[in-house]
């Protein structure tokens, strides 16, 4: 318990870090949101227009510490103020409206990649020198050693364009309306095909050799050689005994993994379209939408945060070296 409570403390010192530094950069950086608007206005707004828009976006002349407060206490509540691009939309609806899509598309390249990756790589190790230990590790490093957005590109223009398998953007068809229908869901699942498929390829690769290299030292272990004395059948040792070992540094990348699902493979949702975090992250950035950039930043920060925890709490279950650490 005092290891939890120890990371738990940890985190959230983390986290507020993570708060003061997102109140400061856009104070510290010249010029502010308020100016680009009254810029892009031609002069047309008066100065009462200018110093309510001041007030909105808690750039007014209250002194910092003031400021500071208010932006804690709005950050706590969810109040992380109004997006400068698509005004007058607050920036949590903005991140509502397609962290949904982000976690779709990255949640389901993640799972595929974990799940596979981890399973070859098991095999790869316990059939060491064979086909697939000596031909899939190099073919799959290869594979993901190319950019992203190179290799959504190429499948973009293969599959979307020439042999025209596939949409070629957005996650679903225009003028459709979204709903839970089998049509919809249908669609919906073609759209991610593409953008999956090359984060999986991309990553699959780095969790299947990682998982190799961790199941062939767990292998030498005198528990394996003893399971095997005792005449227990190879695919329970393989499995109950050491991919269960080997997992643990395994759940640690997956941590990371899920959190930075919420920020989006950027350039793959840019290249497909794919209305998600990343692509909105980049449209902030474009924009010099500082409240969007720090919602979405900070979401990002959250989110890494609170999965690693959660990782912290499974390894003191899956480790009891963990609980006297």
């Amino acid at each position: 318990m005092r290891f939890i409570l120890r990371r738990l403390g940890f985190y959230l010192l983390a986290f507020w870090v993570s708060i003061t530094l997102n109140f400061l950069l856009p104070r510290v950086m010249p010029g502010d949101p308020v100016s680009r608007m009254f810029a892009r206005s031609q002069g047309q707004m008066t100065p009462e227009q200018v110093d309510q828009l001041r007030k909105l976006f808690g750039l007014d002349h209250r002194p910092l510490w003031q400021q500071y407060t208010s932006y804690v206490h709005d950050m706590l509540t969810g109040h992380m103020g109004i997006s400068i691009s698509r005004f007058p939309s607050p920036v949590s609806e903005v991140i509502a409206s397609q962290i949904g899509w982000t976690l779709l598309l990255g949640g389901t390249a993640l799972v595929i990649a974990v799940v596979v990756g981890n399973l070859l790589g098991i095999l790869a190790a316990w059939r060491r020198g064979g086909v697939l230990d000596s031909v899939l590790p190099p073919l799959l490093v290869f594979i993901g050693s190319f950019p992203y957005f190179w290799l959504a590109m190429g499948a973009l223009y293969l599959f979307g364009v020439v042999l025209g398998w596939f949409p070629t953007g957005h996650a679903f068809s225009v003028g459709l309306t979204p709903a839970w229908t089998s049509e919809f869901v249908s669609d919906v699942a073609t759209h991610l095909v593409l953008p999956a498929a090359t984060i999986v390829l991309v990553s699959i690769g780095g969790w299947m050799l990682g998982m190799r290299n961790t199941m062939i030292a767990t292998t030498s272990e005198d528990y394996i050689v003893m399971a095997e004395a005792k005449g227990l059948r190879p695919h329970r040792i393989m499995f109950r005994y050491a991919a269960r070992n080997a997992m643990l540094p395994a759940v640690t990348s997956l941590g990371m993994s899920l959190g930075f699902i919420v920020g989006g493979a950027m350039l793959t949702e840019v290249v497909f379209a794919y209305p998600g975090v990343g692509y909105q992250l980049l449209a902030a950035v474009q924009g010099l939408d500082y409240p969007l950039m720090q919602g979405i930043f900070l979401t990002i920060t959250a989110a890494v945060l609170l999965t690693n925890f959660l990782v912290d709490i499974v390894y003191v279950r899956l480790d009891p070296r963990v609980r006297v650490a």
